[in-house]
């Protein structure tokens, strides 16, 4: 059914009364209470709790971990709890939350990390630029600067100084167009613009449509108002970006809600407007079996757009690869089939900056009946895709039990039979979330969310059995993975896994059907989260976390505020780890894909 396609559109918002969660000052002025001060161990800044606006706003407090297995100590990226600031033109607020988040590390080792509040909380934005924000902590945590909401500057006219100051606004609202999705991508430095690369941002929006902007200064200020009709077709869901290796090409693409086939236009400047070129990735003879032509229709899930971005001289350069799963043939989409089939999108003419882009649509794997595949589909969620250096595509998806990849060395025609990248004590559990980056010569890195425990993990009598205790100790705890491989596009690649995030970062289910969605909890950390390389070769990874309870949870679920209560209020909030070292071994020299 069409709920699966539906994956991650308009992550929800709490609206709430502000009353309990204030108290008045000397001065008669209010103060929203935290649950304790805000320490600040990875130095991050321009934090709400410490601008000094919005009459006592507080940031969510900081975590730290302990680091482990070559990675940096997780850390939290500060969030404000409630938004809109209190003041008496905000009455109301509604709960911050930082879900799905993206990250992307620019040429210069510029990171940027993205997450969603849901529509219409808007988007929040982090950046991390060694030279502008300062050298890593003594224990390898970074010093992210907060850059505020990026959909939110100038929308109403109430921008309050702009993008890093509208949260700590009293005259902001708090909301904008988008949060239901969101993405980035960046370019190459601009010889224009003091060699800042472009930084391009994309929003879904309530109508639903897409809000695009942009930054040319790292994200400080933002191109405002934002654009929110970026989409060419109306109504749509869950957009991708990507940017090729030059100063302002962007694409983005997004499903057409009527036929869901998947849109693709063209930026040429910077991200502002996408009207340069348009295609759509499904082509006509895989459309039957992947679209939505009738009410009944499985229809697709669709990973992110990637371009072929290769320094080294390679034909394939300009490239533009989109993927998805769906039926495997038009009679099973019509009979509300599997999506059990990966098919990537291939357009050869994307680069010629012509005004149509045509793409032709091959059949990666399609898994057997019976097999998990077939059982759960294999988007759980999402399908990802990454090019590395020399041209050869990559693509990952997981069936709820293991995360799989194949790889093509000819421009995406063929691909080979898939590998199990996930390993040791992963194997016989459930693992989701997969996301993969690649460069150098078949250096590839791949993440996922993995379980403590078997089953599948919508399953709430797997995922959440009843402890003795009364504690969520015996629920599915779940860590984030990665494997990495020096030979990714080989027939049997290698790979060695490794354990990122320093502590268990949910308990219990995780739900892979989007909307559809059932248990109220279940679907915490949204749908994906994301890793990048950056020019070192190092994985950064930035994903969703709700280990530790809110700090209005004693107002939310008083009594239940322990870390391990399965009755606790908590929210998911941004994280990010990144290697500490690359591996020694890297190639940066070989053949071009064919």
């Amino acid at each position: 059914m069409r709920k699966l396609i539906l994956a991650s559109l308009f992550a929800s918002v709490l609206l709430l009364a502000l009353v309990p969660f204030m108290k008045i000052g000397p001065a008669g002025e209010f103060h929203v209470m935290a649950q304790s001060s805000y320490p600040d161990p990875a130095n991050e800044h321009a934090c709400p709790s410490q601008t000094g606006a919005g009459g006592g706003a507080e940031a969510i407090p900081a975590f730290v971990g302990p680091g482990s297995n070559g990675f940096s100590p997780n850390q939290s990226l500060c969030l404000p709890q409630l938004a809109p600031v209190p003041s008496g033109l905000s009455p109301l607020a509604f709960i911050v939350q930082g879900l799905e988040p993206g990250v992307r590390v620019d040429s210069q080792g510029t990171i940027y990390v993205e997450s969603i509040r849901g529509v219409p909380g808007g988007v929040d934005l982090w950046r991390w630029n060694q030279s502008i924000d300062g050298a890593p902590n003594a224990n390898g945590t970074l010093p992210f600067k907060y850059e505020g909401q990026p959909d939110n500057c100038g929308v109403f006219g109430l921008n309050g100084g702009g993008c890093v100051h509208n949260v700590g606004s009293p005259t902001n609202l708090g909301v904008a167009p988008g949060g239901g999705d969101a993405d980035i991508a960046v370019n190459a430095p601009d010889p224009n613009n003091s060699a800042i690369p472009n930084l391009a941002f994309t929003s879904l929006t309530l109508a639903p449509g897409v809000t695009a902007t942009n930054s040319r200064n790292r994200g400080d200020a933002f191109f405002t108002p934002p654009n929110v009709v970026a989409a060419l077709v109306p109504g749509d869901d869950r957009m991708w970006n990507d940017a090729p290796d030059d100063p302002s090409t962007v694409y983005i693409s997004y499903h057409d809600a009527a036929t869901f086939n998947i849109e693709v236009q063209r930026s040429n400047n910077g991200g502002l407007t996408y009207v340069a070129g348009a295609g759509e990735a499904i082509d006509a003879a895989t459309l039957p079996a992947s679209g939505s032509l009738a009410p009944t229709d499985s229809a697709n899930v669709a990973a992110q757009i990637k371009v072929d971005r290769n320094t080294s001289s390679c034909p394939s350069k300009g490239n533009l690869y989109v993927a998805f799963v769906a039926p495997d043939s038009a009679t099973e989409n019509a009979a509300t089939g599997p999506v059990r089939s990966v098919y990537v999108g291939v357009s050869t003419d994307a680069g010629l900056d012509a005004p149509t882009i045509t793409f032709t649509d091959h059949k990666v794997f399609t898994s057997p009946t019976g097999s998990p595949g077939a059982t759960h589909g294999t988007a759980n969620i999402f399908p990802a895709l990454a090019v590395d250096n020399f041209g050869y595509v990559y693509i990952v998806w997981s069936d709820n039990q293991n995360i799989f990849l194949s790889s093509s060395s000819d421009r995406g025609n063929t691909w080979t039979s898939p590998v199990l990248v996930n390993r040791d004590g992963t194997v016989g559990k459930s693992n989701v979330f997969p996301w993969v980056a690649a460069d150098a010569n078949g250096h590839v890195v791949v993440t996922w969310l993995g379980s403590s425990l078997a089953g599948n993990s919508n399953d709430v009598a797997a995922m959440q059995p009843t402890c003795t205790d009364g504690t969520n100790n015996c629920w599915a705890q779940w860590n984030v993975y990665l494997a990495e491989s020096l030979n990714g596009h080989a027939a049997i690649p290698s790979f060695m896994q490794q354990t990122a995030s320093d502590h268990a970062v949910h308990a219990g289910t995780v739900c892979t059907n989007g909307t559809g969605c059932s248990n109220g909890d279940s679907r915490a950390l949204a749908d994906f989260f994301q890793v990048a390389l950056d020019p070192q070769h190092r994985a950064n990874i930035a994903f969703a976390d709700d280990h530790l309870v809110s700090p209005l949870c004693s107002r939310q679920s008083p009594g239940h505020c322990a870390n391990n209560d399965p009755q606790s209020f908590r929210r998911a909030v941004p994280y990010f780890t990144y290697q500490l070292k690359p591996n020694k071994h890297i190639v940066t020299t070989g053949i071009c894909a064919r």
